[in-house]
């Protein structure tokens, strides 16, 4: 019978070292939203510039998170980690006394970068850290209660922040808390690499940039523009460099990809399942918060608190995961946790037309308790079925499955969405001003910045758009739980009960 050490009080400080870190990222990834009005009246961007704002993080932190991941394999996780959180506490300073719009465009490129060098880095160190499956189950899920945190943190700390400071401050808030990681990562993270790797290829990272960058614009361009010939052209430049990209991993003796690793039935599934879950909810949920602020008429604070519930019941799920893998095993634990995410969505659908906000709650804490779980078995099982010393490279996979989940969430399920609120306007646009008429179809948000409250026939219009946003929110609901259903079935029965512990 063999004996496992419990970590010491070490390992769980260091896990809270690389906790911290992720949460923070978390809430960057939120809190610019709530920022944007009043950035745009000091540095009065152009539309376009708007956008760049908003998805310059996502388009480098995709890009460069396999590269960054092998970087990290080979020169050290602990080194990169706090290189790149000092590089993110610096551009976070330079955002927050952004002169221009140009300027924060290329700040937030540079925290994209900061933040692609620090995610795959805390999920590989974690391998390193808790070499045993169910010490690294618990210690994952405190990682992933972390991430969870920080973003439904995000609009809490954003609404606090910016009823008292300038827009900068969403940015300047960074930077204690990367000079506390920094610091305490200096004394309590060990160092791990790959003593043997080879250098990175830099053709193989330019492809993989090349590969990703344009497929995240091509699903951004298509959810905010509908099919244009540079969105189309986007996807086949990106779809071909794929393609050049993994023919030449098979030829290198050490890829930036191992393509052997998606042999492993625990590791494909894995991210499979965790890109299907991702975008069944991202979608959904990128139009919750406009619910509950256009349709309840909640404030910025008040749709924040309450979106906590599905953080405070993924955090829950931390006291029992490790037993919930122990008695059921990854494969039925991953599908049980996708499968108890659906049936929280057709909960939250329910609860939009019967029930008021009460029921919407207990869909969120059924919601945060699947997902809570279903990302901690997944992320165990990504990084336990691959060696310690490709921690880093597997990690990045994980995470880039995770950011182009989210892409393609909001952009097919967006468009989902927006079709079906159009198609349920139906006639009540007739005999309206045509400016009104213009702005209900482009969206809920727009027309509730120019409708006449004191007009019956707009203010009949506005409760009618909000019905075919509810409607259309249910509808997508439905599709959203179907898809997870669908991944709770496909991990149930091919995600092996065991993680393929390699040395």
């Amino acid at each position: 019978m063999v004996v496992t050490r419990s970590p010491g009080l070490r390992a769980w400080a260091a896990l809270a070292v690389l906790t911290l870190a992720v949460t923070l990222l978390a809430i960057d990834s939120t809190v610019l939203a709530l920022a944007i009005p009043s950035l745009s009246a000091d540095l009065r961007p152009t539309a376009s510039q708007l956008l760049w704002i908003g998805d310059i993080y996502s388009f480098t932190l995709a890009g460069l998170l396999v590269t960054m991941g092998n970087v990290a394999d080979r020169i050290g996780r602990r080194r990169l980690l706090l290189i790149g959180t000092l590089g993110f506490g610096a551009a976070s300073v330079i955002a927050a006394f952004a002169p221009s719009a140009g300027t924060l465009i290329a700040t937030r490129a540079l925290l994209g970068i900061g933040g692609a060098t620090i995610m795959p880095s805390t999920l590989s160190l974690i391998r390193n850290i808790f070499p045993n499956a169910n010490h690294r189950a618990t210690a994952i899920a405190i990682w992933s209660a972390g991430s969870s945190g920080g973003t439904a943190l995000g609009p809490l700390v954003g609404g606090v922040l910016l009823e008292n400071f300038w827009w900068g401050s969403v940015f300047l808030i960074n930077v204690p808390v990367m000079a506390a990681v920094v610091i305490t990562g200096l004394w309590l993270l060990p160092e791990s690499k790959n003593d043997q790797g080879a250098p990175v290829d830099v053709v193989s990272a330019m492809l993989s940039v090349l590969a990703i960058v344009p497929i995240v614009y091509a699903v951004k361009s298509f959810a905010h523009n509908g099919l244009t010939v540079i969105a189309v052209a986007a996807l086949l430049a990106g779809l071909g460099a794929g393609g050049v990209f993994l023919r030449r991993q098979r030829t290198l003796a050490t890829p930036l990809i191992d393509v052997d690793l998606f042999k492993r039935p625990a590791f494909t599934w894995a991210i499979i399942a965790t890109v299907l879950a991702i975008f069944s909810l991202a979608g959904l949920l990128y139009f919750f918060s406009q619910y509950l602020q256009l349709v309840r008429g909640y404030s910025t604070l008040q749709a924040g608190l309450t979106e906590l519930p599905t953080s405070l019941a993924s955090i829950a799920v931390v006291v029992v995961v490790a037993s919930v893998v122990r008695r059921l095993g990854n494969g039925r634990a991953l599908g049980g946790g996708l499968i108890l995410a659906a049936v929280g969505l057709l909960v939250v659908a329910v609860g939009e037309s019967y029930g008021g906000i009460i029921v919407i709650c207990v869909g969120l804490l059924i919601i945060g308790a699947g997902i809570g779980l279903a990302f901690t078995v997944s992320t165990g099982a990504v990084l336990g079925s691959v060696p310690a010393d490709r921690a880093g490279a597997a990690s990045a996979i994980s995470e880039t499955g995770f950011e182009l989940g989210v892409a393609l969430g909001i952009a097919v399920l967006g468009t989902t969405q927006d079709v079906g609120y159009r198609l349920m306007l139906g006639p009540a646009l007739s005999g309206l001003p045509s400016r009104v008429v213009d702005a209900a179809e482009q969206s809920l948000a727009t027309l509730s910045g120019v409708i006449d409250p004191t007009d019956p026939a707009q203010a009949q219009l506005m409760a009618h758009a909000q019905t075919a946003f509810i409607h259309a929110m249910q509808v997508t609901a439905v599709i959203a739980a179907a898809i997870l259903l669908v991944a709770g079935v496909m991990a149930a029965r091919h995600v092996p009960a065991t993680s393929e512990e390699t040395s």
